[in-house]
């Protein structure tokens, strides 16, 4: 929708600097939290099994300290006392603050409270949309990064554990 350019920032460079920077809007989603069909996969694979991109999501939003797996069985036990949305709404918070997202169209817990599969791919589409890949696990998107000379997001000071 935006471009196909990472928006992480490379080495050396500010982000206006970057010939892709002025393709994503700043402190914006890049789609809308019912714009599902935007990605056909993300969509299917969440309807499915939202525990699976979930955990997807996790293991990139927390670079990795967290194995997808893990959050993977946790979503799917609490999914069947349907308390996944307790997990998963922190999540979302951690990626808004990453990227300076507003918290729209309400607070992070209600989207999850009540629209937990989309919330899920709308946040699968986030990380895509700014250049990660949660299919491929953190560790991939670290050497893709590398590759390519980009660098993952900054975390905001306080994030880190």
């Amino acid at each position: 929708m935006y471009g196909n350019g990472p928006v992480f920032k490379a080495e050396g460079t500010s982000f206006r600097d970057q010939p892709y920077a002025e393709q994503l809007p700043q402190g914006l989603w890049t789609t809308g939290l019912c714009d599902c069909h935007e990605d056909a996969h993300i969509c299917v694979q969440t309807a499915i099994m939202p525990c699976v991109s979930f955990a997807q999501n996790v293991e990139i939003v927390n670079r990795g300290t967290i194995p997808c797996m893990n959050a993977g069985l946790i979503h799917l036990a609490l999914g069947f006392i349907g308390c996944s949305w307790l997990y998963a709404f922190p999540n979302r918070s951690r990626l808004r603050e990453h990227f300076a997202l507003p918290e729209e169209p309400c607070r992070d817990f209600l989207v999850h409270l009540f629209c937990t599969p989309c919330a899920i791919c709308q946040e699968s589409r986030e990380l895509k949309n700014r250049g990660a890949d949660p299919s491929i696990g953190w560790l991939s998107n670290v050497e893709k990064w590398s590759r390519e000379k980009v660098t993952p997001p900054i975390v905001v000071p306080g994030m880190i554990r």
